[in-house]
């Protein structure tokens, strides 16, 4: 992010603007819905221009700023139109240790102004850092026509009230009283009987929700999918939004955590292979811990919270400490894994049972059924395979494995960063190399991407003519 969204206070504060015509126009009505001090230099301004400067009490100086000019001030637009002189201006201003805009110079601004949704004191800001104007006018156009015209005067309203609000305790209690008010309550009163009837109504939801108890300990464990934020739920969404606590693995992608309340607060509770861990029961404590203080906790574990997720140990810990708790499904990576390596995990004809593995568990390197297997007809998706790759590969041709076995390998799947490899048993490792494959890898064994050349002629007929596998 080049170009940090701020909201800059221009109370008693100076502004200067360097230019009389079209472009000091545009900044001057944006300036005049502020309390600033604006001082206009300018030789010949237009009559659009004189007419603001009469409309607004701003003062005008009928010549070029000089370094005097600028001291004490707080912001400068130098927006004459002409090039020579708005970058005399500009480098003035940085002399002066000023911030300063230059129209159409995207280069030599310090700040850039964002186009902006007006529904004081609620403003909203877009802005493409320069690259794209048109687009953030589309946006603000769009949003024009979401945002309710009285939102700010609700806004305002509620302004006048926080300190009444503050008796209702903090957390989600609080954030329920003003979803309400916001979504329902004060609109209608306010689109019923104006500002004296969405006051009423705002004393009445409060005495409303004094009388009601904060909810009881409570600690959701969500699943939160492969890592690519368009696949969680909207259930795990809703509850990232009303959290006041995310405890998180490893694998949970930044994507995902950006969906996060603001105020959120971010435990990371990592674990990494051959590196600096948290025990299982320090994460068990953790949440005991953060669910007692009243906080909604959101337990957040990559894939699905019950595929190899320790998902056994945390409930029995939240079940002996008497707090509440629920699961969240979410999309397992074997399944990601499969459907960003455009394979099937059952088929007709080819496997009628799919096994869940783990290359690694407690004691290091999982051992299996390698015997079953090693049959022509196994299927297996493998977690955690990137590191155990070559024990799993030993183990299998040792039990008499076909080396010629189908494979494929999915590394960081359905994020940005993803890697597919399809491949052999007898070529695994050697194959996974030159891919490079040093992430959290998926394991398929016995499955390989479909391809209707490799199927017999009648399969493939039957495909043309049906439309589909079936």
């Amino acid at each position: 992010m080049r170009h940090l969204p701020i909201s800059f206070d221009l109370r008693s504060k100076t502004v200067v603007v360097a230019g009389g015509g079209e472009t000091a126009l545009a900044k001057l009505r944006l300036l005049s819905k502020t309390d600033a001090r604006v001082f206009v230099f300018a030789d010949h301004p237009i009559p659009a221009v004189m007419q603001m400067i009469s409309d607004f009490g701003t003062t005008l100086l009928r010549r070029q700023p000089g370094a005097a000019d600028l001291t004490g001030v707080a912001l400068v637009y130098a927006a004459s139109g002409n090039a020579h002189d708005d970058t005399a201006v500009a480098e003035l201003a940085r002399a002066e240790q000023v911030l300063c805009n230059v129209a159409d110079n995207l280069e030599a601004s310090d700040f850039i102004i964002p186009a902006i949704v007006d529904r004081d004191p609620v403003t909203v800001a877009i802005s493409t850092s320069g690259t794209a104007p048109v687009l953030a006018r589309q946006i603000k156009a769009d949003l024009e026509g979401r945002l309710d015209p009285q939102l700010g005067t609700l806004a305002r309203i509620a302004g006048e009230f926080r300190g009444a609000a503050a008796r209702l305790p903090r957390g989600l209690l609080r954030r329920q009283f003003w979803g309400r008010f916001f979504a329902d309550a004060g609109r209608k009163a306010l689109q019923k009987g104006g500002e004296a009837k969405a006051r009423e109504a705002l004393a009445e939801l409060a005495l409303e929700f004094e009388e009601r108890t904060p909810k009881a300990c409570f600690v959701h464990l969500v699943g939160a999918g492969p890592g690519d934020p368009d696949l969680l739920t909207m259930k795990a969404r809703k509850l990232l939004h009303e959290a006041d606590v995310v405890v998180y693995d490893r694998l949970v992608s930044d994507e995902v955590l950006e969906l996060a309340r603001r105020e959120a607060r971010l435990v990371a509770v990592g674990k990494v292979p051959g590196g600096p861990s948290w025990r299982q029961e320090d994460i068990n404590a953790r949440l005991v811990a953060e669910a007692r203080t009243g906080n909604q906790v959101v337990r957040l574990k990559s894939g699905d919270p019950g595929i190899y997720g320790r998902l056994d140990e945390e409930m029995n810990a939240l079940d002996l400490a008497g707090i509440g708790y629920a699961i969240v499904p979410g999309i397992t990576a074997a399944v990601a894994a499969a459907a960003a390596a455009k394979v099937s995990l059952t088929r007709r004809g080819r496997n009628s049972a799919l096994r869940f593995l783990t290359g690694q568990d407690l004691g290091g390197f999982a051992e299996q059924d390698w015997r079953g297997l090693g049959q022509p007809d196994a299927c297996a998706a493998i977690y955690m395979g990137g590191r155990a790759a070559q024990f799993i590969q030993g183990r299998l041709l040792m039990v008499g494995a076909d080396p010629a076995t189908p494979m494929s390998v999915v590394e960081n799947a359905s994020r940005a960063d993803q890697t597919i490899v399809s491949t052999t048993l007898g070529s695994l490792t050697a194959d996974m190399a030159a891919g490079d494959i040093i992430g959290p890898a998926i394991l398929f064994l016995g499955i390989a991407p479909w391809n209707a050349k490799d199927e017999a002629p009648s399969q493939v007929a039957s495909v043309a003519a049906t439309g589909g596998i079936r």
